[in-house]
């Protein structure tokens, strides 16, 4: 018998969202990637990084240094309070290896990013989920929470909405233990998160470069937060957790925020017209501020609604959680690619 730790061979794994091979024979509205390509600063970076390929024999740069820098230059802090990560589910991960013991617990929201679970299992911390009101408040969260970590998704995933500044700094005073604020989708909101990073100490911040820089099949993400928070992560990450050629994507991104902005706000316009639409269909569509919409089909049946737009060559992301069950999580692609969609949704009824 293969002597797995027990919490290992009970726990499920995430499953994430269909990856067709045949990508270009689809319309792919299902795993949150940016339908515009990278900044052209990108390919650039990464051919000049790579040269003759004399520089790939060496190790990268184990702290990525450059890509902190600019990351702190960017949002206004040192670069002790930054560390860079491949892909923000590494400092998830990391974050729950540095403050939750085995046995000891953490919580999310319950529906947001489910692959916190997963994550908590891996360590053997206990997970505890809090609820969302119809107002979509947090049901029941104690006076004071006790856990060593809480992880909140802002905006919310797959949901859309997002919590204000005001009351992220009144939950940060009712955790005892750490807050982090998952911003993956900040960009296409219109407030963040990072002003509390210094007024609470107990407050992390994470992002990614895989949304709104497209750049999810590089794997970069972020955090900022206290430089002892940050000494800590530094301890536990991979010694060479990013290559070359991506800390020089991860500068060359940051660097270019007026291609940012310009993909945005496209993204943005895209999404108030598409979620028009789906009204006029008579969908229920929770206000977005994310690149995705949650939408609800007239008989709330999500899973009929998917398979049709899956004969179509389609992909979006059907959760068959009840809470989720009844809708669809869409995201936004080009204007294009949505029109097909709205064209899709009203043959399908």
């Amino acid at each position: 018998m293969i002597p797995l730790r027990k919490n290992i061979a009970e726990m499920d794994g995430y499953v994430p969202g269909f990856q067709p091979k045949d990508e270009g024979a689809w319309i792919k509205l299902n795993t949150n990637e940016n339908p515009y390509p990278p900044s052209p600063r990108v390919a650039e970076a990464i051919r000049a990084e790579l040269g003759d390929g004399e520089g790939l024999r060496k190790y990268p740069d184990p702290p990525s240094s450059a890509a902190r820098e600019e990351a702190a230059r960017l949002y206004g802090f040192d670069p002790a309070w930054v560390i860079m990560a491949n892909g923000s589910d590494e400092l998830l991960n990391n974050l729950i290896r540095a403050f939750a013991g085995e046995g000891e617990e953490i919580a999310y929201v319950h529906p947001s990013y489910s692959y916190y679970a997963t994550l908590a299992g891996i360590q053997g911390a206990r997970v505890r989920t809090f609820g969302l009101t119809d107002k979509w408040e947090l049901a029941d969260f104690p006076e004071l929470y006790e856990g060593k970590l809480f992880f909140l998704t802002n905006p919310n995933a797959p949901l859309g909405f997002t919590y204000p500044l005001e009351f992220i700094e009144e939950l940060a005073g009712r955790v005892a233990g750490m807050l982090v604020v998952d911003e993956a989708y900040v960009d296409f909101a219109d407030e963040n998160a990072l002003p509390l990073v210094r007024k609470c100490p107990n407050v992390v911040v994470t992002r990614t470069l895989s949304k709104s820089y497209s750049l999810a099949g590089m794997r970069l993400g972020l955090a900022i937060a206290r430089p002892e928070v940050i000494a800590a992560l530094d301890k536990i990450r991979d010694h060479y957790n990013i290559d070359r050629l991506a800390q020089a994507a991860a500068v060359a991104s940051l660097s270019d925020q007026d291609y940012l902005r310009g993909c945005v706000e496209k993204i943005r316009q895209t999404r108030a017209w598409f979620t028009g639409e789906l009204r006029v269909l008579e969908y229920g569509v929770i206000p977005s501020r994310g690149n995705f919409v949650f939408a609800t089909p007239p008989d709330r049946n999500g899973k009929r609604v998917y398979d049709a737009l899956f004969e179509r060559k389609i992909l979006v992301r059907y959760f068959s959680d009840p809470l989720l069950s009844h809708g669809l999580r869409i995201t936004i692609g080009t204007r294009e690619e949505m029109e097909k969609t709205v064209a899709a949704l009203a043959e399908i009824g």
